[in-house]
């Protein structure tokens, strides 16, 4: 369903290390919203919902909820670190389209 790049689980876990309260892992949501129409929401996650792909890659869970699942199916979900910014960058087959910062897809 959605793979992590080696640089996202090392991004994940050192998350999941520095959190102040503990956490299972993290979730990928997608929302309404952005300049293009959908946007990525990410956090880390104590517990699994109802209707929830958990997908576990290199020791790191990822909880994706049922309305989110076909939106980023296929979704290869990599960590950047850059001069000016650092950050996740999400790959996905299905957006048609996405807006200039990269944050929002259609």
């Amino acid at each position: 369903m959605i793979t992590l790049t080696d640089n996202a689980v090392a991004a994940v876990k050192t998350a999941l290390s520095r959190a102040s309260e503990p956490a299972e892992g993290f979730r990928i949501m997608v929302q309404a919203g952005g300049c293009a129409g959908f946007k990525y929401s990410m956090g880390l996650e104590s517990v699994s919902r109802e209707g929830d792909a958990i997908i576990e890659t290199d020791g790191v869970k990822m909880f994706v909820d049922a309305g989110s699942q076909p939106h980023v199916a296929g979704t290869t979900v990599d960590f950047v670190t850059g001069l000016e910014s650092s950050g996740f960058v999400f790959d996905n087959p299905n957006a048609r389209g996405k807006c200039d910062c990269g944050k929002s897809f259609s």
